[in-house]
């Protein structure tokens, strides 16, 4: 064999190992609401996260991001979907908020066979009755917060209750999870009340809690309709002595809105804080030069669901759906934002919750000090097991 053969049987073999090796160009899309009510949740800080996170994947020259804006409409936010799917070759899309665009775009990725991870949307029923495969669900849900927080309160001697809600189905869904949880610890609901998005007048709710006798009166609002309500508690005479009040999650974003002096002293759920650890904290620092705010919850949940995702398609050298969903359900997940987690048959990604309370202003050292962990909620506590989900996937 002459040394042209065995130079050109050498260059076929090399660049024959190249493709098996090579990594495949991957194009993930950030779906979100940047105009409207979730921009500070989400928004422009989930493309943030996004790209930090592409820069730590090591995929950095091979994944392409593009995002865009469903400005919380249904329709306009399948659109989208579908149009990255069918016509961009969108492999994976992140975030997406709102329940509603969130459940109509998780029925469009298990008809597409694409995989969607949900970080921003509250509703139980994308790993529930929804599920289908494709849909995961990475930061929270109904029950990890609303289960969570009640249960902390429970144990402080909290065994009667009244509910203020939002009238509308994520409101609706936090106080059925709060009677229940109440209920099935022998503790008493003796009312409830609820009020349209984006109140600003408490005094009718407040005076028939406080009449109520409640021991703790639980709000499911968060944004300016929590500020508006714990503002109007903390006048005098609002409530009888003993009477607490508290909410069941908030975000960095909202208490720096509202202000220490409004929000001390309130305890609530989280999936996220910025300042936990080294990790939270060395992410958090490169989001805020960015960003200018530090990473809610949501926005850390992008970072992790993002970071994961391309783990998976450089350990397995595939975007295929179902072969990055395998690997991710086969391995333990630690990242800047998840402690102990594991992605679960229904499309559930469980992790360690947090238990905080608000700081005093003057036990704040610095800006967006924000936070006490007084508690953590393991993983299987804090997220329903998939055969009590309600899905019927195996």
């Amino acid at each position: 064999m002459d040394l042209r053969r065995v130079a050109q049987i050498l260059l076929y073999l090399l660049l024959s190992t190249h493709a098996a090796t090579a990594q495949p160009k991957v194009k993930i899309g950030v779906l979100t609401n940047i105009g409207a009510v979730f921009s500070a949740y989400a928004g422009q800080g989930s493309v943030v996260a996004a790209r930090l996170a592409i820069e730590d994947s090591g995929m950095a020259g091979e994944a392409e991001l593009v995002f865009a804006d469903h400005q919380n409409n249904p329709d306009l936010g399948v659109a989208i979907a579908r149009d990255w799917f069918d016509k961009q070759g969108i492999d994976a899309i992140f975030d997406v908020p709102t329940s509603s665009v969130a459940m109509a775009v998780n029925t469009l990725a298990g008809a597409a066979r694409r995989l969607v991870f949900f970080s921003t949307p509250i509703t139980d029923r994308l790993t529930g009755e929804d599920c289908n495969g494709y849909g995961i669900a990475w930061t929270w849900n109904v029950y990890s917060v609303a289960h969570s927080a009640t249960m902390a309160q429970i144990r402080n001697g909290m065994k009667t209750w009244f509910i203020i809600a939002q009238d509308y189905p994520g409101g609706e869904a936090i106080e059925a999870m709060i009677r229940q949880t109440v209920q099935a610890n022998g503790g008493q609901v003796l009312g409830s009340a609820r009020h349209p998005l984006g109140e600003t007048e408490y005094a009718s709710y407040l005076e028939e809690a406080k009449t109520s006798n409640a021991q703790y009166i639980a709000f499911t609002s968060g944004g300016a309709d929590l500020s508006s309500a714990v503002g109007q508690l903390r006048e005098p005479d609002i409530l009888e002595p003993g009477q607490r009040f508290g909410m069941m999650y908030t975000t960095i974003t909202e208490v720096n809105t509202a202000g220490l002096a409004v929000m001390h002293g309130l305890e609530f759920a989280t999936a996220f804080y910025w300042d936990r650890d080294d990790a939270s904290r060395a992410f958090a620092r490169r989001f805020f030069a960015v960003h200018k705010a530090m990473p809610t919850m949501f926005q850390a949940g992008v970072y992790s669901a993002v970071l994961n995702y391309l783990r998976a398609v450089r350990a397995t050298g595939s975007t295929k759906a179902e072969t990055v969903r395998d690997w991710l359900r086969d391995k333990p997940i630690e990242d800047a934002f998840a402690r102990n987690g594991r992605l679960l048959a229904n499309g559930r990604f469980i992790h360690d919750m947090l238990l905080a309370r608000i700081k005093a202003p003057e036990a704040s050292r610095a800006p967006w000090d924000y936070y006490e962990i007084i508690g953590t909620v393991p993983a299987a506590e804090a997220f329903r097991s998939t055969a009590d989900s309600g899905c019927k996937l195996k």
